[in-house]
């Protein structure tokens, strides 16, 4: 399992929606519906070694990508001192050809359970709607 996979189980698998999410090539796939399935995976932006923001992709089984949304970390968790000296950092894993790892400052269980929420929240828009039966109602 790559550092990747490592870092995106520990985000996601204490969440119930990602119960039976596959690790596989630096990507987490998840089972929406029977037609939808999610795709979440690190990504770079401006510097190619430098992984500062995850990407959901939303696919449908025989239509392809309907929607797709990027979480940046600095958008969710802002700027971060490594000391009181050093000047803020953008959070993100680097990658310095075979290490991988966060660079400066790591995350903590309060900024993964942050990051696992929003990708829930814009992923939750397109589970099918559960329906459920209010206790002691009579059904007509």
């Amino acid at each position: 399992m790559t550092v990747f996979e490592k870092e995106l189980k520990r985000i996601f698998e204490k969440e119930a929606l990602f119960a039976d999410a596959r690790y596989v090539g630096n990507c987490c796939y998840v089972r929406l519906t029977d037609q939808i399935r999610a795709k979440i995976s690190f990504e770079t932006g401006m510097m190619a070694n430098q992984y500062d923001r995850m990407r959901v992709a939303l696919i449908n089984r025989n239509e392809g990508i309907i929607d797709s949304m990027v979480v940046k970390f600095s958008d969710l968790w802002g700027y971060k001192r490594i000391n009181a000296a050093s000047s803020p950092i953008n959070p993100h894993i680097w990658k310095d050809g075979q290490s991988v790892s966060w660079y400066g400052y790591r995350p903590g269980n309060a900024e993964y359970r942050q990051l696992a929420e929003a990708v829930e929240d814009y992923m939750g828009m397109f589970q099918e709607p559960v329906q459920e039966q209010a206790m002691g109602q009579k059904l007509c």
